[in-house]
């Protein structure tokens, strides 16, 4: 396997996408959507939110309903504080992880049926470079700016959470042990689950709308995790956090594997 032709590949993709607004801006939005709006007016208006969220309503009596490390957490802060300390730091964490696995999944859905929509894969098909060198970098391309977008996005949120509660909370408070680990463990495996199931997706479908249509069901096990912190069921920490990442790696490893043994450029020419 060489590197020179991953790396003109990726080299190579980067720059068409760059290009092309439309992936630029499908790149950029869904941060400063979920990661910039969302927690503005989560905690600008925490009335509304409590209406979206009704077992919230009740703030005074919700700690004894939560995990005794998050009462931990919250002990001594005021119905506000633990409004604003809750909902950025556990509540829209699901939101977060969205972003990386948007993104990558966005750019895989490109990588081979965008290719087919603008004549292009049959002069990548026909390079000197094996079926595996060109779908690594296939893979490598999304899941870089995916991760450029995890990383990116969690600057962002952790400017506009101090920012928004600082009137609250009087000190900066994010981000948590528990964000670092979403972060550094699980946002590298949502952005590979995104391009690993998308490539599957891409390779077979014939334009980037097809592909996005097949593939827009993978953001519903967030949004579940999502919602089932919102009602209670249960809280991410450490271990639940650990646990999601190593989760998501096994089934990205599945789906990478797969993608890897079906993939062979003689069957993509003809179809």
């Amino acid at each position: 396997m060489h590197g020179r032709a991953i790396f003109a590949i990726v080299y190579k993709d980067l720059k068409v996408i760059m290009q092309n607004r439309q992936l630029v801006l499908s790149m950029i939005l869904p941060p400063l959507v979920m990661l910039a709006i969302f927690p503005l007016l989560a905690v600008v208006l925490p009335a509304g939110a409590k209406v979206l969220v009704p077992p919230l309503a009740g703030l005074d009596g919700l700690p004894q309903h939560l995990p005794t490390s998050i009462q931990a957490e919250i002990a001594g802060l005021n119905a506000k504080q633990r409004w604003d300390f809750l909902t950025l730091v556990y509540f829209l964490a699901p939101v977060y992880l969205v972003v990386p696995l948007t993104i990558a999944s966005t750019i895989a859905a490109d990588s081979f049926a965008g290719e087919k929509e603008r004549k292009t894969l049959e002069a990548l098909l026909y390079t000197p470079a094996t079926d595996q060198e060109i779908f690594l970098a296939k893979v490598l391309t999304p899941w870089l700016l995916g991760m450029g977008g995890a990383l990116g996005g969690f600057l962002l949120y952790a400017f506009v959470a101090n920012a928004v509660a600082w009137s609250d909370m009087h000190h900066l408070f994010f981000p948590t042990i528990m964000w670092i680990e979403l972060v550094l463990w699980v946002a590298p495996a949502a952005a590979a689950l995104g391009l690993s199931s998308m490539e599957l997706v891409s390779v077979r479908a014939k334009s980037v709308r097809e592909a996005n249509q097949l593939g827009s069901a993978i953001v519903v096990p967030l949004l579940l995790l999502m919602f089932a912190q919102a009602v209670g069921i249960f809280y991410l920490n450490l271990w639940l956090s650990l646990l999601l990442g190593l989760c998501l790696w096994t089934i990205d490893g599945v789906l990478l594997w797969l993608g890897g043994r079906l993939f062979r450029r003689f069957i993509i020419m003809v179809r």
